[in-house]
């Protein structure tokens, strides 16, 4: 039998109360990010100030787990400062590593910090073993997350390439687009995630209720219209529905939750180091929800890979905190790519 190594579990933290729930229900790692414009996820109310980074990571190290800091927005032009200032702060919280998109905070972050270790973040859309390797040639990146646009083969092409670590997406929203490639939310509002960390920033967001509807707006613009009743996502211009043709549908993405529960044996037969749980917006319930499962099945992965089944109960678990009330294995089962 394969020696199959089980895949880190990286978690998100959008505050202390989600980050206690990652660690407490059996994440290996958490990720989390200030509460500024160099964190991708950007949302009023969430994030950490220094006192709180320091009480988290206090936690995670506590219970023998790691903490990740993501930077990874791309820094504004006069605003650099701000963004090496953030990592500098990283490294003198003493967090695990740090994850980074921006070539230039790359280049900064190896050279003036040399012993913090450098993870290349999704934001970064390294799609490819090439420039995957070039940034551990030039930076000494450690991990890299890959985008959720890849197959299982391509995945399994970059790991067998590459000797950086590879992280991939196991739960969580997914992206229609290489992420920090993303230029629809900037096109509506003149914003976006790659610069103040939100797909669609709240103070552009209008919902408006009419009789048996709501319409849901971006800056102005009719981005979906729903039934009393019908569940709603987020609002973003890639998940909402458009007349094309004189057809109204999901033109881009219909919002669904990737699930890779049942490719787990299969990741881990490839090599893949770390599995990552999208949703640093999200409730510390969903947090601990998932991580629950995950961790679950993960160990069930380690007794026996020809074992593994995916048992009725995580998929049900899953199911009520899944976007849209909607799973998919995404780009990883579309066999002809």
């Amino acid at each position: 039998m394969p020696q199959y190594r089980i895949p880190e579990l990286v978690c998100p933290a959008g505050g202390l109360p989600a980050l206690r729930a990652a660690v407490d229900n059996g994440a290996d790692t958490v990720y989390f990010g200030y509460r500024n414009d160099t964190n991708a996820r950007n949302f009023a109310g969430l994030n950490f100030d220094r006192k709180a980074m320091v009480e988290g990571i206090g936690h995670a190290h506590k219970h023998g787990r790691r903490a990740l800091l993501a930077i990874n927005t791309f820094p504004q032009a006069g605003r650099e400062a701000e963004w090496r200032a953030a990592i500098d702060g990283a490294a003198d919280l003493g967090v695990d590593a740090v994850i980074l998109a921006d070539v230039g905070l790359l280049d900064y972050a190896s050279r003036r910090h040399p012993d913090l270790r450098l993870h290349l973040s999704v934001q970064g859309s390294a799609t490819s073993h090439e420039a995957i390797n070039f940034a551990h040639r030039e930076f000494g990146i450690r991990r890299a997350v890959l985008p959720r646009v890849l197959t299982l083969a391509q995945v399994e092409s970059v790991i067998r390439n590459t000797p950086v670590e590879i992280e991939v997406f196991c739960f969580g929203s997914l992206c229609v687009m290489n992420e920090g490639r993303c230029w629809l939310s900037s096109y509506a509002t003149g914003e976006s995630p790659n610069t103040v960390g939100a797909c669609s920033p709240a103070r552009f967001v209008k919902w408006e209720r009419k009789p048996g509807q709501m319409d849901t707006r971006l800056n102005g613009i009719l981005i979906d219209r729903r039934g009393d009743g019908e569940p709603a996502g987020y609002p973003t211009l890639c998940k909402g529905r458009f007349e094309v043709g004189g057809a109204t549908y999901y033109a881009l993405e219909e919002p669904a939750s990737l699930n890779a529960l049942e490719l787990l044996p299969e990741i881990a037969r490839i090599g893949v180091a770390a599995v990552k749980v999208e949703g640093r917006q999200r409730s510390p319930a969903y947090v601990a929800q998932v991580t629950r499962v995950m961790r679950a099945a993960l160990d069930a992965l380690g007794e026996g890979p020809e074992r593994f089944t995916v048992r009725p109960d995580w998929r049900a678990e899953l199911g009520k905190v899944s976007e849209g009330s909607q799973v998919t294995l995404g780009a990883y089962n579309r066999p002809w790519r």
